[in-house]
């Protein structure tokens, strides 16, 4: 058997991991693994990398994609599919394992309805895709989160100021949420509920009366104010597969603070820096676990299907029903927003 891997959309720690253990893997069960480089793009346009053991030799700890990525969308290009196809045949690939997102695995999945035999792995580090309880990347972006503010407290403490931090997080909360806690952040904004400018003033004002002399807030970047009409835009302009890049919020929301307090606010947006450099041991460990599973998958002959960790076992669930909706911060964890108010 050969099998084909991409890696789509936004990268995260991890993905050369998963590489690592596709082929590794592979090669102790008679499966010759071959890279497509740069996303969707590669399988259109017969960009093929060979991958050996030496190739994916020392990547384990190495962030990003060694076969690079792209938004590319193949149902957005004339005879883009056909193109793909027509690329598995002339390098004899019998299936495709993709790694990414919604949009990267929901390519996949469209591709089954043309006979493309394909398998997700699940990675952002958003941590929304549905049915598996964590995707490749998000406690690696959660170390980097976590570490950001530890270092704005003190600052923020030295100098007397109100620090927002602005994160990833386009429809849920993960990122924000979790690091807000494992951060000690003293206002959590996430897009499950939208929040209210008067209300984070309020929070600031009742720690001042303790003494408190500054504030952490953390925002996801797709958190919505109150009565604005939607998520803040960066652009709006969207990629293949009609996303509009979102940003600002946190600007947004210090301008308002700005007019109302005595300290100054300072915004900080933490951009690519949560979801670059090293994987956490965790993300190792998944990514490991992820491409062992899509080789045995492959084996087995089971397809349109996505790797997802339930517990501590990995199963396949049908990609169909992984994709096409955001994973929320479900609501019993919600109180966590507000725990020690």
């Amino acid at each position: 058997m050969r099998v084909g891997v991409l890696t789509g959309g936004g990268d995260s720690p991890g993905i050369n991991a998963a590489i690592r253990s596709l082929v590794r893997f592979g090669a102790t069960h008679g499966v010759d693994v071959v890279g497509f480089l740069e996303g969707w793009r590669g399988p259109m346009e017969n960009l093929v990398q060979p991958m050996t053991m030496a190739d994916v030799s020392g990547i384990l700890h190495i962030g990003g994609t060694i076969l690079g990525s792209s938004r590319t969308n193949p149902f957005n290009e004339t005879g883009g599919p056909e193109r793909v196809i027509q690329t598995m045949q002339d390098n004899a690939v019998d299936c495709l394992v993709a790694i990414g997102g919604d949009d990267t695995m929901g390519v996949a999945h469209r591709l089954a309805g043309y006979g493309v035999k394909a398998i997700g792995i699940p990675q952002t580090i958003d941590n929304d895709i549905a049915l598996t309880d964590y995707s490749l990347g998000f406690f690696s972006a959660l170390e980097a989160i976590t570490d950001a503010l530890d270092r704005l407290h003190t600052t923020a403490a030295s100098h007397h100021r109100v620090l927002i931090l602005e994160v990833m997080g386009r429809d849920a909360g993960w990122l924000s949420l979790m690091g807000g806690v494992a951060g000690g952040a003293d206002v959590i904004l996430i897009p499950e509920e939208q929040f209210n400018v008067d209300s984070i003033f309020q929070k600031i004002k009742r720690r001042e009366l303790l003494r408190k002399r500054f504030s952490i807030v953390i925002v996801a970047e797709g958190a919505t104010p109150e009565g604005h009409g939607g998520q803040v835009v960066d652009e709006a302009e969207v990629d293949a597969f009609g996303h509009m890049r979102l940003g600002g919020v946190g600007q947004y929301i210090a301008n308002r603070l700005s007019e109302r307090m005595k300290m100054p606010v300072r915004v900080t947006n933490l951009a690519y820096l949560q979801r670059g450099g090293s994987p956490a041991p965790f993300d190792r460990i998944l990514a490991t676990r992820f491409g062992a599973a899509a080789i045995e998958f492959a084996l087995e002959g089971t397809f349109d299907v996505m790797t997802a960790l339930h517990g501590m076992k990995i199963e396949a669930v049908p990609l169909g029903d992984a994709l096409g909706r955001p994973r929320p911060v479900p609501e019993g964890l919600l109180y966590m927003v507000d725990l020690f108010e």
